[in-house]
């Protein structure tokens, strides 16, 4: 009886020994640390897509620091997956972190990305020629609550129109926006307000007709398309923030000297994600600004109109924004 038990004690030290080696191996070094960064296939992410494929954040960050990606396809599950400690930072429209943000106070916006960069487009057999026309429609947007859903809600507004939701006459329908070209061949929608470069796609692909450019939909050029969003727990390490903020600072100065091959490492990044071939994209990319600037009064307005959706019960985001890391790394 005591040779069995020695035996197995053993067999369960061996075990135990194992188990301690596999997950030492799955944490990295002793010190080392992971970060999770997240952001969508969109040309809307762009400073995240080309610090990735320029390697600033590989630079930034160091060896001992392992860098995760994941991509989603709309901001409610960016922030459901920061939320459960999947993504640690990355891009995302403003609109879902301030959504969250009015409920949990742990998620920040720590620097701009990109303004514009979101057009309206109708279908071709849908006889909207104006936004007017938008009455008893059904419209596209990313996801619901998102910031596509926000800016058509001020161009609804701008026109004495709102929501079915809200006892409006138009119809929001939330579709992945590399599915809306499809969904526009099949005309079971009316029009999309949707991110680049799948709005140029539409154009080109599903025969639709440009509503809205980005200079005149919502805010037009002062709408924060996409900022960066970091959880509290990402935040208190002070040297990692530093980090990502150097890189995203990198990769926006490098889009602004370098248009064309951005566009290229753009262009290839988003055909590896989706499969989706985009050619001649270069009206694409003339309705965006990359930039880290954070309008906090446009922000502001579009929690006004998140509350009157009935997203949030309140639209104080006092301590949102928090940009003294930016600031320091820009020397501002």
């Amino acid at each position: 009886m005591k040779r069995k038990f020695f035996v197995l004690a053993l067999i369960s030290l061996v075990i135990l020994s194992i188990c301690a080696a596999c997950a030492k191996a799955e944490q990295g070094a002793p010190g080392s640390k992971v970060v999770n960064i997240g952001y969508f296939p969109n040309l809307t992410h762009m400073a995240t897509i080309v610090a990735l494929e320029e390697g600033y954040f590989t630079e930034a960050f160091g060896e001992d620091i392992t860098i995760n990606t994941k991509t989603v396809s709309n901001g409610g599950l960016f922030m459901e997956a920061m939320a459960t400690k999947s993504i640690d930072v990355g891009t995302v429209g403003p609109g879902p972190v301030l959504n969250f943000y009015v409920r949990d106070p742990n998620y920040h916006i720590i620097s701009g990305a990109v303004n514009g960069g979101a057009v309206l487009i109708a279908s071709e057999d849908s006889n909207v020629n104006e936004l007017a026309d938008l009455d008893r429609k059904r419209v596209a947007i990313p996801g619901i609550g998102g910031t596509q859903d926000i800016m058509l809600r001020k161009a609804l507004k701008d026109v004495g129109l709102k929501p079915t939701a809200n006892g409006g006459t138009v119809e929001m329908f939330a579709a992945a926006p590399a599915d809306t070209a499809t969904l526009f061949i099949q005309k079971s929608l009316d029009a999309a307000a949707i991110p680049e470069p799948w709005g140029y796609i539409l154009e080109t692909q599903a025969n639709g007709k440009l509503l809205l450019d980005w200079e005149s939909f919502a805010w037009g050029k002062e709408s924060p398309n996409t900022v960066v969003a970091a959880s509290k727990n990402f935040l208190e390490n002070d040297k990692l923030v530093k980090a990502y903020l150097t890189a995203h600072v990198k990769a926006v100065e490098f889009i602004e000297q370098n248009p064309e091959e951005s566009q290229n490492l753009v262009i290839k990044h988003i055909k590896e994600l989706t499969g989706k071939e985009i050619n001649k994209a270069e009206v694409a990319f003339k309705r965006l600004k990359v930039t880290t600037s954070v309008n906090d009064e446009v922000i502001q307005e579009m929690a006004d109109i998140s509350k009157e959706a009935g997203y949030i019960p309140s639209s104080d985001i006092e301590g949102l924004i928090q940009l003294d890391q930016l600031k320091f790394i820009e020397g501002k």
